[in-house]
Formats: structure tokens, sequence, C-alpha cells
């Protein structure tokens, strides 16, 4: 949410496009939805220990 935002204030004038103001409002509307459900299940301890399991195994 706030590196979206971040990103659309700060960028230089010279990469402003209207096809980049497509993508970084697709991606402003589609990627915090579709994290808010592994964010808020990752509060359950019992799918915490399983993740940190599972990201133990790759490093």
């Amino acid at each position: 949410f706030l590196s979206t935002g971040t990103f659309a204030y700060f960028k230089p004038p010279s990469i402003s496009s209207p096809s980049m103001d497509l993508v970084l409002s697709v991606l402003y509307s589609v990627v915090p939805p579709s994290l808010n459900p592994l964010i808020y299940s990752l509060r359950n301890q019992e799918l915490r220990t399983a993740v940190r399991k599972l990201m133990s195994g790759f490093f």
C-alpha cells in the first residue's frame, strides 16, 4: 500500500506516461487485496509455525 503510493508520488516526470499510470493503478487495486488473506492468516500461530518450517527448508 505505502510503496505503491510512494512510487507514484516520487517517480520522475521523465517516466510519467499513461501506461505507467495504468499499471500503477492496477497494482494498487489488485495486490493489496490479494495479499490481505495471507497477512491475516499469518496471525494464526499454527500457520506461522508451518511457514517458518517451510522457509527454514529453503534457506
